[in-house]
């Protein structure tokens, strides 16, 4: 039906590269790879296709990213078991130890189970059998999960553990690099498989029949088709993290993936609340027009922890309407503090919000002083643990983008390259909340008052 060129035998269940990892037995499995390419889904054939046969001994305990996840892998599961003919019974979810923890559970005839967990490490503990980490990189602490789940195949079953890349310090990235560069001391086997892989072994083929006939994915080809997951993304950063399994280089960003991904809220966790029934709210203001983002960001600080509670943004629309969407929740009795970045085309928007708000408002000019004073907390925050933000593609972007650098006679200077996901406004119009609440902001008001 589409424009794909390389196409799979049509009896094929599995493309070359999901067949390799199924038929992959050793001990210790490690993939890195792009992001929808089906290899959850293969992993769960596999699954089904070792635990249903009368010889098998060994229940299967699968560990995902969150919860919603863990009921997906469990449907796959049960898809195969109907493919497979496969008796097996959905026995729902069920508590798993005495510590409450608990698994979505599917029962094959001989006896039995697969196990589908959320994230939670702990609930791998004292538990034997084979280990799917799958999305290991995007887990809390995969450090931790890795330790608690490898000593579970001591009596047999395999360890298997794949994910897409999430920063060069993740601790996913270091079973990597051991096995790549350090002489492989676990004893991994390792399959690597990129988007252009992908592609080149049938996937577009496999997408395009199971699209409607009018998606305008149906018209693209394998080399159309990278261009425009390329397109797609953040930036160019997120394309080879997530797609072309080069993990981004923690060095030389500001703050890591590891500290971004511990501060975000959970998938389908709510964030965004009614602004009047938040408590203490304060605001950062990242100023744009044409080319860069007007990035409003409101936070409510709770406990020294800072929650975001709303996240406005805006591509060239007029200063008028930025100034009605700012003043609709400056006016609010419980917002505190408003830090506008003044600088540039910000000073009029900025003297005037001043003008009209009084000391709510403090217009804030970027020199180099100024953003060292305004980074440096921002980062201490996620280092802290005492924010928490949406999980964002384009956020995450943002946050990654701020490279410091220090000059020749030792001053330190933030830069960012501006893309079409704007010019890291979102991190400054969150270093600007941040910068709001702090408790310099509370006596500086008490002292004009």
């Amino acid at each position: 039906m589409g424009k794909a060129k390389n196409k799979p035998q049509s009896s094929a269940i599995l493309l070359p590269y999901q067949e390799a990892w199924v038929k992959d037995r050793s001990r210790l499995k490690l993939g890195e790879k792009p992001r929808q390419v089906g290899w959850t889904w293969a992993s769960a054939y596999g699954i089904v296709r070792r635990k249903a046969v009368k010889t098998a001994r060994l229940d299967a305990w699968i560990s995902s990213r969150d919860d919603m996840q863990a009921r997906l892998f469990l449907e796959d599961l049960k898809g195969f078991a109907n493919v497979l003919q496969a008796g097996a019974e959905d026995l729902g979810e069920r508590v798993i130890d005495e510590a409450g923890h608990s698994a979505y559970v599917l029962r094959f005839d001989n006896g039995l189970r697969a196990h589908s967990l959320s994230s939670n490490p702990d609930a791998q503990a004292g538990k034997r059998g084979d280990r799917i980490l799958d999305e290991f990189a995007l887990h809390p602490d995969p450090r931790k999960l890795y330790s608690i789940a490898y000593p579970g195949i001591t009596w047999g079953g395999q360890l298997e553990i794949f994910s897409t890349h999430r920063g060069s310090h993740n601790f996913f990235n270091g079973l990597i690099e051991e096995v790549k560069h350090k002489g492989n001391p676990k004893g991994f086997s390792l399959h690597s498989v990129t988007l252009a892989d992908v592609l080149d072994q049938g996937f577009l083929f496999k997408l395009q029949s199971k699209l409607p006939k009018d998606d305008p994915r149906q018209e693209m080809d394998e080399a159309d088709y990278f261009d425009f997951m390329r397109s797609g993304c953040a930036d160019e950063e997120s394309f080879l993290q997530e797609f072309m399994c080069v993990p981004a280089d923690d060095a030389g960003a500001f703050l890591t993936y590891d500290e971004i991904a511990a501060c975000e809220y959970k998938p389908g966790e709510t964030w965004e609340k009614n602004l009047v029934e938040c408590g203490d709210l304060y605001v950062g203001v990242d100023v744009g027009r044409k080319h860069d983002l007007t990035v409003i960001w409101v936070m409510e600080k709770i406990a020294g922890t800072f929650y975001t509670r709303k996240l406005v943004e805006m591509k060239a629309e007029t200063f008028a309407f930025q100034e009605e969407v700012l003043d609709g929740i400056v006016r609010l009795p419980n917002v505190k503090r408003v830090c506008i970045d003044s600088t540039g085309i910000g000073m009029q928007f900025a003297e005037r919000a001043k003008v009209r708000h009084g000391w709510k408002v403090e217009a804030v000019t970027f020199t180099a002083a100024v953003k060292s004073e305004l980074a440096f907390p921002f980062r201490a925050a996620f280092e802290d643990k005492a924010i928490r933000i949406p999980e964002s593609k384009e956020i995450r972007a943002d946050l990654r983008a701020i490279k410091k650098d220090t000059t020749a006679s030792g001053n330190i200077r933030f830069t960012a390259d501006r893309g079409t996901n704007g010019h890291a406004d979102r991190f400054w119009a969150g270093a600007l909340a941040v910068h709001a609440g702090a408790e310099t902001m509370n006596t500086f008001k008490a002292a004009i008052c």
